[in-house]
């Protein structure tokens, strides 16, 4: 997938500049037809922004680090097979072009199109292409409790 990630940071005086401008260094596919690219990842909450460690160079799977944040761009090919998943963290997860389906693990589903925005909390879901063209969600995690 092919996506633009501009990250901004600070001169030695303290002013502002891009640091970063290109595509996202990390891209990976956990389950049929979705491919993720990591944007930014923290820590913590404050997070100290005046470090040199790009945070979307970090290997993750899919939920946010302990405390943290994750911060990814998701596209899902038409006739993906479902993967039923959850995670213990608030999703915040905008449909950027395309249609999918959100599965529930009690049978229900949810359609999502290009502008609708979900907040997602720490329920078991699949997401479901049944379209002809591939979908594109932005998707922040915040870690959360209870853990399972």
């Amino acid at each position: 997938m092919k996506l633009r990630r501009i990250v901004t940071g600070h001169d030695p005086s303290g002013g502002a500049r891009v640091w970063k401008d290109g595509q996202p260094p990390r891209q990976f596919s956990g389950a049929d037809k979705v491919v993720a690219t990591l944007v930014w990842t923290t820590d913590a909450t404050p997070f100290d922004y005046l470090g040199d460690e790009d945070m979307g160079e970090r290997t993750l799977g899919i939920a946010p680090p302990a405390g943290g944040t994750r911060f990814s761009v998701v596209e899902i090919q038409p006739g993906n097979a479902p993967y039923m998943h959850r995670t213990d963290s608030i999703d915040y997860v905008i449909c950027l072009q395309g249609e999918l389906e959100m599965q529930l693990d009690d049978g229900a589903s949810v359609r999502m199109a290009a502008g609708d925005v979900m907040v997602q909390r720490g329920t078991q879901h699949a997401w479901v292409n049944r379209g002809t063209t591939a979908c594109r969600l932005a998707v922040v995690l915040i870690d959360g409790t209870p853990k399972r």
